[in-house]
């Protein structure tokens, strides 16, 4: 990763509008990472990440910003709730679950790229598989054509994909599911892993078409040609070196302490997260996983508790501290606009499928900026979110009467179509829309 701060911060602000303080302290962290990378191992191991703790309300891209840097770099990322740790009496989810959680993803994440890198080889055994049972199959029928002549066509055909929809029989390994031993332990067992070598792997017939034998195949064979052992052990390197923890509702953890009600639960949470953030081995299924050098960062809104109410060996371990601010009628009409995945753009390529070409007024962004500062100043403040509900509410009819079955049709969203689909009555109706 040889990307500067300030290339980050460019990055990250192709999809998220503002919160600059907050890009830059994930940036500066992102970057000491790869500084300390180039290290000589003795000072290396010195150096933890400097774990960030966003304060700001719901919906202004404190989580957006976190998975975003983590898809910047390829690297392992996984989003709890502290609050489940808290569920039914301090019964929920076991704190080390994040780690499991965490390794999971990253031995995923290397899994993936090495099948891609033997995709185009394991295709190639998979339509000489398929091919094989087609041109057995034609030989039966055609004994007067050679084989070879068969097999030219039929090659050349699966390659075009004029024969996806034919039906073939297969063979395919027949695999027992995993099962876990204690329910929410994240502790599985596979039988057929434990009698593996042992006894010969059973085989299944499956008549499926060609289009989705290939799909089959070409995992199966995929399979074959990547090396599990080394690939978990590149995942939990990169989960303990790479890893990105975003811990969510930490705001809902703190509190002042006391001796009875909910808050002795949630004290007892922070107390068993922070020898997760401080640095420790958790046990998984693919070994010991060290979180010592894990990037965590922990947000919450932070309404009605303050940072300062976490516990002070927890506030410890969050040295970066950043304040998301609320999104103003500026922010609004970037979100609506400059980002690549702007929520316009998702609703134009939605309603594209049906034959509707979406426009969108300057004038029409203003007004649903307007409005969503409005429900946010006078309702519940849920930020970018706002900006669905008005979307739902103001394409209501274009989308239920779309139907695709007629030439394409231009629908321009102006300020006029806003007024008549929201209008004043715009706070009231919103509502129903808001889970």
């Amino acid at each position: 990763m040889e990307m500067t701060p300030k290339q980050i911060v460019n990055e990250l602000n192709r999809y998220i509008i503002g919160q600059d303080e907050a890009k830059k302290a994930v940036a500066i962290a992102l970057r000491n990472r790869y500084r300390r990378s180039k290290l000589p191992d003795e000072i290396r191991d010195e150096i933890t990440p400097k774990n960030i703790i966003m304060k700001g309300p719901t919906g202004v891209g404190k989580t957006e910003i976190a998975r975003r840097l983590a898809k910047l770099v390829k690297a392992p990322f996984i989003k709890v709730e502290a609050t489940k740790f808290t569920e039914v009496g301090y019964v929920g989810r076991d704190v080390e679950s994040m780690i499991r959680d965490l390794a999971e993803t990253a031995i995923r994440l290397v899994k993936e790229e090495k099948l891609r890198d033997v995709e185009s080889v394991a295709r190639e055994k998979a339509e000489a598989s398929i091919a094989a049972a087609i041109i057995k199959a034609k030989k039966k029928q055609n004994t007067d054509v050679p084989e070879e002549v068969i097999a030219k066509n039929v090659n050349e055909e699966i390659r075009s994909g004029k024969l996806d929809n034919v039906i073939v029989s297969i063979e395919v390994d027949d695999e027992p599911k995993s099962m876990e031993l204690i329910p929410g332990s994240g502790t599985e067992i596979n039988l057929g892993q434990i009698m593996d070598g042992i006894l010969p792997k059973r085989k299944k017939n499956r008549k499926v078409t060609v289009k989705e034998g290939l799909r089959l195949l070409t995992i199966a064979e995929s399979e074959k040609l990547i090396d599990m052992d080394n690939i978990i052990t590149e995942g939990v390197r990169r989960a303990e070196q790479d890893g990105i923890i975003f811990i969510d509702e930490i705001d809902k953890i703190a509190g002042k302490g006391s001796s009875n009600g909910p808050d002795v639960s949630r004290e007892g949470v922070q107390r068993d997260i922070l020898p997760i953030v401080e640095g420790s081995t958790v046990m998984t299924k693919y070994g010991a996983v060290k979180t010592d050098y894990i990037l965590f960062i922990a947000s919450g809104a932070f309404h009605v508790a303050s940072i300062t109410d976490l516990i002070p060996e927890l506030q410890g371990r969050f040295p970066i501290r950043v304040d998301l601010k609320s999104l103003t009628y500026e922010d609004f009409v970037n979100i609506l606009t400059v980002p690549e995945n702007a929520i316009t753009k998702q609703y134009a390529a939605l309603l594209k499928v049906d034959n509707i070409n979406l426009i969108f007024k300057q004038e029409a962004i203003e007004a649903m900026s307007r409005i969503a500062v409005d429900e946010n100043e006078t309702g519940e403040d849920i930020g970018a979110r706002r900006l669905y509900t008005i979307m739902e509410k103001l394409l209501e009819d274009v989308s239920f009467n779309a139907s695709g079955d007629h030439p394409l049709i231009d629908v321009t969203i102006d300020e006029k179509y806003v007024a008549d689909h929201l209008g004043s009555s715009a706070p009231h109706d919103l509502r129903r829309y808001i889970i």
